[in-house]
């Protein structure tokens, strides 16, 4: 197991895993290459990631368009066993991904996505102050949802920031599969919640004046609060970690608070 924190950008990998041809899978080195070039979250390039050796745009992709966007997040993937949910685990417990992909994309805006915290890698400068993994575990009514909670937020922040989100490479070996009957009771309440979860940040809009990660979080928080909190009380407790975690992020981080993350440009 292997954490790392270089610079201005944060990895956690769980096992290193191997190409098809047998080589070892340098993760740190694809997500940083990920992150130091460019995203194209507003028009998809059916090449995937343009900016690879031997890609490029295709034709017909604008050309006013092919600067890109700065990369806030790197998201890999997993080979062996799945990040599946209990339910999924229950009815394939010997299903196995053995299938790599040699590929990079930008996720599109206004798409979200499911970001696993195991294989990860971002700019803390431009996105970190979202990187809140949820008030959950023990005590709370909800687990294994954190980093999906995680991810939800960075990307509607990513979106009204015009910041890029990529996944695909690196892949990274999961060995050892979390009991489904115990995922399924940390699960259960996330199961349903997701339904209104999801609905809720593909419809928020935050407003222009919000032009820096810790203002569009906060935005975040009291919208969770009034949206959310009709659905369970958690979710208002959960609004008011929110703005506890910006808080210490500013106090712990005064460097980067004063540089305002994330600032839209």
């Amino acid at each position: 197991m292997l954490f790392c924190h270089i610079n201005h950008m944060s990895l956690f990998v769980i096992q290193v895993a191997k190409d098809p041809s047998g080589k070892d899978i340098n993760a740190l080195e694809q997500h940083i290459k990920n992150l130091l070039s460019p995203s194209t979250p507003f028009f998809f390039n059916t090449l995937y990631d343009p900016y690879r050796e031997g890609a490029d745009f295709v034709r017909g992709y604008p050309f006013s368009l092919r600067e890109g966007a700065h990369t806030a997040v790197s998201h890999g993937l997993w080979l062996n066993i799945p990040d599946y949910d209990a339910p999924t685990q229950l009815v394939k417990p010997k299903e196995r991904n053995e299938r790599y992909v040699d590929a990079v994309m930008t996720i599109p805006k206004g798409t979200l996505f499911p970001m696993c915290g195991m294989n990860l890698a971002f700019d803390r400068d431009l996105i970190g102050p979202a990187m809140y993994f949820g008030l959950m575990g023990d005590g709370q009514p909800i687990g294994r949802y954190d980093d999906m909670w995680a991810g939800w937020c960075v990307k509607v922040i990513c979106d009204h920031l015009s910041l890029g989100v990529k996944t695909g490479l690196p892949y990274i070996w999961h060995s050892k599969a979390s009991n489904p009957f115990v995922n399924l009771k940390k699960e259960y309440k996330g199961i349903f919640w997701q339904e209104d979860i999801i609905p809720f940040f593909q419809n928020v809009t935050i407003p222009k004046e919000c032009d820096t990660v810790q203002k569009c979080y906060i935005y975040l928080s009291g919208q969770v609060k009034e949206k959310l909190g009709k659905i369970d009380p958690y979710f208002a407790k959960l609004a008011d970690a929110m703005v506890t975690w910006i808080e210490a992020w500013d106090e712990l981080n005064p460097t980067t608070a004063a540089a305002e993350n994330g600032k839209a440009k």
